[in-house]
């Protein structure tokens, strides 16, 4: 009699966990089911399905990733257990062996979001998803990089948008950065920031990470042309073919350096300094020496773009 008592206690507690996470089940997309716990061990959760109403009186029967069930499943509308991390494709099918008649994928997501494991984040002040633009044309890339143990991760579904509008993006073919189109104009102030959201999944794991900014905090000019000695230690650049015009309202400054022979541009510095004008003259008495300029938005001081250089030894001036 004491352990009937503990049994129905103990069915009656299980019900009550399963039915307390109805709430974190939600319809991300069509055929996707996110599932929403606070940890994975020892969770176990009833996610109901559907195969779909016009096959309500037919012979359905369910396989998960491609495997039947065992005991079977059959019904138009059942429920599955998923226990931790057993969520997976589940497809309905005209009787054991028929047809394939519709799908639903159930996905694993922690909550709170533990963002530790599909991607790799970039730098804490970064985050994980770098963005970037060379201009204020609107549109921008952003890019991502996987996990040595999530190398098969997927993206699932990218959002962006700006003040409630739609922003729309398209995925990079290797699936690790993505390319959006924000229609705002140039020239307009920016109100709002713009929020991307990217939804990744490593077999049943799913995470979303997101990232929010202003167009004018990525805009990072392409890197400077036609950089040339235009006569003795005076070098000239051009604006990049990409910037917006006009450059008077586009407003550029230019950081140079003069590095030692042999040095990369990061190299110990001879002589630095920071010009509007789209030529510097190098006042140093150095024969040998490297030149190096780069530009950055004027006014929104966002990132500086590469460095050009030019390499000045006996032999002459190399760029």
């Amino acid at each position: 009699m004491g352990a009937l008592l503990l049994m129905i206690l103990y069915a009656g507690l299980f019900c009550a966990y399963s039915d307390s996470h109805q709430d974190n089940i939600e319809t991300l997309m069509d055929n996707v089911v996110v599932l929403r716990v606070p940890k994975v061990l020892g969770s176990r959760v009833y996610v109901p399905l559907t195969c779909g109403e016009v096959y309500q009186d037919q012979p359905v029967f369910w396989k998960r990733n491609g495997m039947e069930l065992n005991p079977p499943l059959e019904g138009n509308q059942v429920s599955v257990l998923v226990e931790e991390m057993s969520g997976g494709n589940y497809t309905c099918h005209l009787g054991p062996d028929g047809e394939y008649l519709n799908h639903t994928l159930i996905l694993i997501q922690l909550d709170p979001d533990n963002r530790t494991v599909i991607l790799e984040e970039k730098s804490p002040e970064e985050g994980h998803i770098h963005c970037s633009t060379p201009n204020y044309k609107g549109a921008f890339h952003c890019t991502w990089k996987r996990t040595q143990t999530s190398s098969n991760a997927a993206v699932l579904l990218v959002k962006a948008e700006r003040n409630l509008e739609k922003i729309p993006c398209e995925l990079d073919a290797d699936g690790s950065g993505v390319r959006c189109q924000d229609a705002t104009c140039p020239f307009k102030e920016e109100q709002d920031r713009i929020s991307l959201t990217i939804y990744i999944y490593s077999y049943a794991r799913l995470e979303a990470y997101s990232k929010v900014f202003y167009l004018r905090e990525i805009v990072r000019p392409d890197k400077l042309p036609n950089l040339h000695m235009s006569s003795d230690k005076v070098f000239s650049w051009n604006l990049p073919d990409s910037w917006e015009r006009p450059d008077s309202f586009f407003r550029l400054q230019f950081q140079v350096k003069v590095v030692e022979h042999g040095h990369s541009c990061n190299g110990e510095v001879m002589a630095e300094n920071t010009t509007d004008e789209t030529q510097y003259e190098v006042t140093i008495k150095a024969k040998k020496y490297v030149f190096c300029v780069r530009a950055q938005d004027k006014y929104a001081k966002g990132p500086w773009s590469h460095w050009s250089q030019c390499i000045v030894n006996k032999q002459g001036v190399t760029c």
